[in-house]
């Protein structure tokens, strides 16, 4: 390998073999220009009106398909791939022509039809309709201005052609006849104006537009939206005469198109006084490229943007200033080979073989170049400059695909890898650069695997696997000068010299294969182990598996290649995470950390990564940073791997090594099930000799419970508080529980000990847990649930677990926590009272505890005590469930609504369930029923039940409501006479006290009792003399 320099930036050249094989194409006379695709080769002769079409196949020669004439010299030529036409740019007679060649298979068949139409007569008349026939046809495509490049897309197979003074969009369209008959044609449907601007190339490819002059690239996006026509809208002119007129006359939409007219006057005058002005490097991204001075308007001419509009979005602005100290002149130094290049996947594109892809493009890229160097941006979700390519010598063409850039000079193939597979991933895995997944960064530097050696290469095309090129040098007398390049090294060649034809002459046409991405990546792989065993610390090593990389990523994003080949290259790109695993995990790079990513999306086992990085740290008398990364990560993600005793015993020497302090988390880990109880409490043993900590005895302690000495276990449990043991559980939670990959949380053999020796201290712990975010409440409820179930203690709510709702009530300070505490409590209370079922547990904390403690236990209401008195007889377990729901009902925080259809459990014929219903209805408003139930079930709490609810705003309802239902009791009601008589005279005693004189009469009943009220208004009255 070797490195160059250029402009502070380094390029690293390997000497892989990315060409497989070559064959020279049995051409009739000399090209002149080429093009591929649809698996074909087109190749214009010199002359330029004859087109010679070769089949391209993976490993057989190429053979000559069919060759068909053109109506004049080819100037420009290229295929599109949906609709499978050619299109090309034609003289004849001093005139310039656009046509396109549709159909152009049937050539294949001698004496076929040739049939030559205008555009659009296809869409409007019905001639090609009713006798379809096997035949090319030639379309003409008429233009206001001769054509002077033009760009095929493609996703949807438009055709978008540059001419002097615009830029003029055609739709394809087609129409199955016949099958497997079909007609093409196409539809003007718009027209870019951008004044100031002639365009030397353009592409177009799903709405973006590139535009590209001497040293100039403008790339815009056409996006459709829709709005509600209005008057503003211009509408589409008979003639495109009419625009353009307007721009002669210097009228432009613009401010911007204003400026850069007079800019260029100036620069223009002052070109004509033997000035040569050199504008400055301009470089303006997404919107801020709108701010270049280049106006872009639009004129609708097609049927089919009836139904929206379209508006243009400035992508990229890109000026540069000639650099002579490359050595090239003024002439030499402007930019070539533009090119957008789509990325699709498997989700965004099913099948590339249809007539249109289906969804939109992954990421775009644009490619430009300089004759010294290349820029690659990433056009689409952000625009941003990828890759900056710096050639050692001029280059005179580059071709982008989506894992290489092939870059031609005079007498060389140059073979660059592309970085368009590592912006197209972070796009399509939100979870790359994360701990996830990684991804080769793109900002590596730049990397040539070959520099293949040839003679006066003239042009470049490239397809699928092969590049095509042509060379043309002079012919000495005995022809030798003409040879062919200097054979590509490879396994697959044949011959180690290619000859030139018999004839002698000064050119060739080449096709050169390019080997699999398999065979690239395993010869990568091979070169790599170099680095690795001379330098180990270098960062070659690392860059070539990079590169490797990034070819797998580029091919698996390709939704062509199916199986068993995405089969063989998925497996290889595990074998290849691995071996930057293997990287990052060894050696003290600034990165390490991606060792873990990288170990994960291999596939490789915990125990399988231990086992290459022990083997290596044998030799190396170390363990690496990133390896004890991953090596931590595993252990304290709740991986559902448990190492074997051997490996287990392998982690504890590493890290009693490396590591000392990390330990106690080690050795409570999932997977370190296995692990010899012996040697890891002799590791903190002497971990804790010189590292003292509460974690540590802890975890000291829970390896005495394993092995069974409970004396050991109450030495190391009575070193702390539990105040400080708390804090110890919240520094490892795995003490306490273990939550495996796939499977539910599981309480510790600790834990277990706990519930039944210490409850409070696991009751705070877990409290300490939740509070912490060290566990959730869903956790929490699997935690406790599974501690109860050896006990049975489940079918009313494990006690622990309640215990737990009402300590966390007691500390919690979320609302959204403790309304889901007061519907759990809640749900329990009713249910237990409603079963009378209990587990004779006792609690942690009576009702009354709760009250003193938690504001959201309020103090039971006097009235409730009445309907059930603390000697009810009932079950003490259930006289505390039941005080607990009064006093949440009584309290702040308890919305009755969320527990009123749990309310159904329990019946109000008997004073628990009476007390909570007339609760929960005074909570909600409803005063009126709560009376009536009162009055018929427990009529010795109604004047309890006013005195203490019946104030302000529901005062009136004891003369409304309270004192007519009495009225009514005590006349008719036999054995609660005394109660509702006595109720009777104190609810009259209120009303004389708030009612004046007659208001109070009003209320007297007129059935003949009117001497029992007569004290009663009397007392009225002389309240009313005072007042």
């Amino acid at each position: 390998m070797c490195d160059w320099w250029i402009d502070e930036k380094m390029v690293h050249v390997y000497n892989c073999h990315p060409f497989a094989s070559q064959q020279i194409v049995p051409t009739d006379q000399e090209p002149g220009l080429f093009c591929c695709g649809g698996d074909a080769l087109f190749v214009v002769s010199a002359g330029g009106c004859r087109i010679e079409v070769f089949q391209l196949q993976e490993e057989e020669e190429c053979t000559l398909l069919c060759r068909f004439a053109t109506m004049g010299k080819v100037l420009s030529i290229a295929h599109s791939g949906i609709g499978d036409y050619l299109v090309t740019i034609e003289e004849k007679s001093k005139a310039t022509y656009l046509r396109a060649y549709t159909n152009w298979r049937y050539q294949a068949v001698e004496k076929t039809r040739v049939a030559v139409r205008m555009l659009g007569h296809f869409l409007s008349g019905s001639s090609f309709r009713v006798a379809p026939k096997e035949q090319m046809e030639i379309i003409e495509i008429p233009l206001y201005d001769p054509p002077l490049c033009f760009s095929c897309c493609p996703v949807t197979g438009h055709l978008l052609v540059g001419c002097r003074k615009s830029l003029v969009v055609f739709s394809l369209k087609k129409q199955d006849l016949n099958d497997p008959l079909s007609v093409l044609d196409f539809e003007r449907s718009l027209i870019m104006h951008v004044p100031g601007w002639t365009p030397s190339q353009v592409c177009f490819c799903d709405g973006y537009v590139a535009i590209q002059m001497e040293l100039e690239i403008l790339v815009v996006k056409l996006e459709h939206f829709h709005q509600q026509p209005t008057n503003d809208n211009v509408p589409v002119p008979k003639d495109i005469n009419t625009s353009i007129d307007i721009e002669e006359k210097g009228i432009y939409h613009y401010h911007s198109g204003l400026m850069r007219e007079a800019a260029q006057t100036d620069i223009s005058q002052l070109e004509q006084d033997d000035f040569y002005v050199c504008q400055k490097n301009q470089e303006l991204l997404g919107e801020e490229a709108r701010e270049c001075g280049v106006s872009v308007t639009l004129e609708r001419t097609g049927m089919e943007l009836e139904a929206g509009d379209i508006e243009v979005s400035y992508v990229l602005y890109r000026r540069f200033a000639p650099d002579f100290f490359q050595g090239h002149t003024v002439e030499e130094t402007h930019l070539h080979s533009l090119q957008l290049l789509p990325i699709f996947t498997v989700t965004s594109s099913q099948d590339l073989s249809c007539e249109k892809k289906e969804g939109e493009p992954l990421s775009m890229f644009c490619f430009i170049s300089l004759p010294n160097t290349g820029y690659l941006y990433s056009i689409r979700n952000g625009v941003e400059l990828t890759s900056t390519y710096q050639y050692p010598e001029k280059a005179q063409q580059a071709v982008l695909s989506n894992q290489f850039l092939h870059v031609i000079t005079r007498n060389a193939l140059q073979c660059f890898t592309a970085r368009c597979s590592a912006v197209a991933a972070r796009t399509e895995d939100p979870y790359i650069d994360t701990t996830m997944k990684a991804c080769p960064p793109f900002t590596m530097d730049v990397c040539a695997l070959r520099i293949q050696l040839f003679i006066g290469l003239k042009a470049l095309c490239h397809f699928k696997n092969h590049v095509v090129l042509l060379t043309k040098a002079a012919v000495d007398g005995d022809g030798e000068s003409g040879r062919g390049p200097k054979k590509a090294q490879s396994r697959k060649s044949t011959s180690t010299k290619q000859k030139v034809s018999e004839s002698g002459h000064g050119w060739n046409l080449y096709i050169v294969n390019t080997v699999s991405t398999l065979h690239l990546y395993s010869e990568m792989v091979e070169y790599s182990k170099k680095y690795e065993t001379n330098s180990p610390q270098a960062q070659s090593c690392i860059h070539l598996l990079s590169e490797a990389h990034l070819l797998l990523r580029a091919a698996l994003l390709d939704p062509a290649v199916r199986d068993p080949a995405r089969g063989e290259l998925e497996a290889a790109f595990k074998e290849s995470c691995a071996q930057l695993g293997d990287c990052y995990s060894r050696f003290d790079k600034r990165d390490f950390h991606l060792a873990l990513p990288y170990y994960k999306m291999s596939g490789l086992s915990v125990t399988e990564v231990i086992e290459r990085n022990v083997t290596f740290s044998q030799k190396s008398q170390s363990f690496g940073k990133g390896f004890l990364f991953f090596l931590k990560h595993s252990l304290y993600e709740e991986s559902s791997e448990e190492l074997s005793e051997e490996t287990a015993g392998q982690v504890l020497h590493i890290f009693s090594t490396a590591e000392p302090s990390q330990l106690p988390h080690v050795v409570c880990s999932p997977c370190m099930l296995h692990a010899n109880h012996a040697t890891a409490f002799a590791s903190l043993e002497k971990l804790e000799s010189t590292l003292p900590s509460v974690v540590v005895t802890l975890t000291k302690a829970a390896i005495a419970l394993k092995m069974e000495n409970l004396q050991q276990y109450k030495t190391e449990m009575g070193c702390h508080t539990e105040m400080l043991q708390v804090y110890g559980f919240i520094e490892e939670p795995k003490l306490l529980l273990l939550n495996r990959e796939g499977k539910s949380i599981e309480p510790t053999s600790l834990a277990h000990h706990l519930k039944e020796t210490q409850e409070g201290l696991l009751v705070a712990s877990a409290v300490a847990l939740h509070e912490n975010n060290k566990m959730t409440l869903e956790e929490a409820d699997t935690f406790f649930k599974e501690l109860s179930r050896e006990t049975g203690d489940e079918k009313a709510g494990p006690q622990l677990l309640v215990d737990f709702w009402e300590a966390l009530l007691v500390a919690s300070t979320q609302e959204a926590i403790i309304q889901e505490l007061l519907f759990k409590l809640s749900t329990v209370y009713i249910d237990r009272i409603s079963t009378k079922e209990n587990s004779g547990i006792k609690p942690l904390k009576t009702a009354e505890d709760l009250i003193n403690s938690c504001s959201h236990y309020g103090l039971i209401f006097p009235w409730v005590s009445v309907i059930t008195p603390s000697v009810f007889n009932m079950d003490r377990h259930y006289q505390e469930d039941l005080q607990k729901l009064q006093s949440l009902l009584s309290g702040p925080s308890l919305d009755p609504s969320s527990i009123f259809p749990l309310l159904e459990q329990l019946s109000d014929n008997e004073s628990p369930g009476l007390s909570i219903h007339v609760l929960c209805a005074t909570k909600l408003g409803d005063h009126e029923s709560c009376i009536d139930k009162l009055l018929e079930r427990c009529p010795q709490a109604i004047i309890p039940y006013a005195n203490h609810e019946l104030q302000r705003e529901k005062q009136p309802l004891w003369w409304q409501k309270v004192l007519p239902e009495l009225c009514k009791k005590t006349k008719y009601e036999g054995d609660e006479s005394n109660t509702f008589l006595s109720s009777l005279k104190e609810t009259l005693l209120v009303v004389a006290m708030e009612l004046d004189p007659l208001e109070f009469l009003n209320l007297i009943p007129d059935d003949g009792t009117a001497a029992f009220f007569v004290p009663y208004v009397l007392e009225c009255s002389q309240k009313n003399l005072v007042t």
